[in-house]
């Protein structure tokens, strides 16, 4: 799939997973909204932005993701929760479904997972995993 224009908000508190995703993005032809470190500015953005797609950290800092989540499937704005809580933590029931991509992730995984996304949306549980010992590991 080609990635050309198409908005990506990242929401990620940690600097160098942020810039590293970033640049991914960007390679993919991505448009990058953010980063965004926190759960109040996660907040603003997810109601203001015009993105095509996001990729979420659950944990900001101690505070869950899970109210810019709300907002974005309200806005009917596919996303993926990127994290190295999601195999262990349960996820709210809306978001059971949700698709997922576990830390720590490949470029590879983040642009199979926005393939998949942006062609079909979430379409049931997606936990996509990376090598373990890619060079490209974020």
């Amino acid at each position: 799939m080609i990635f050309s224009g198409k908005r990506v908000l990242v929401v990620e508190d940690e600097f160098l997973v942020a810039l590293g995703l970033e640049d991914n993005l960007r390679s993919l032809g991505c448009t990058v909204v953010g980063p965004i470190a926190s759960l109040a500015g996660a907040m603003e953005a997810v109601a203001h932005e015009r993105v095509d797609a996001a990729i979420l950290d659950v944990n900001l800092a101690g505070e869950a993701v899970y109210p810019a989540a709300s907002i974005l499937a309200d806005r009917g704005i596919p996303f993926i929760f990127c994290s190295g809580y999601t195999g262990s933590v349960r996820m709210p029931a809306e978001f059971a479904d949700a698709p997922r991509v576990a830390k720590p992730y490949t470029s590879r995984a983040i642009a199979e997972a926005l393939s998949e996304l942006l062609s079909s949306g979430p379409s049931g549980e997606t936990i996509l995993h990376g090598p373990a010992n890619a060079s490209s590991e974020m």
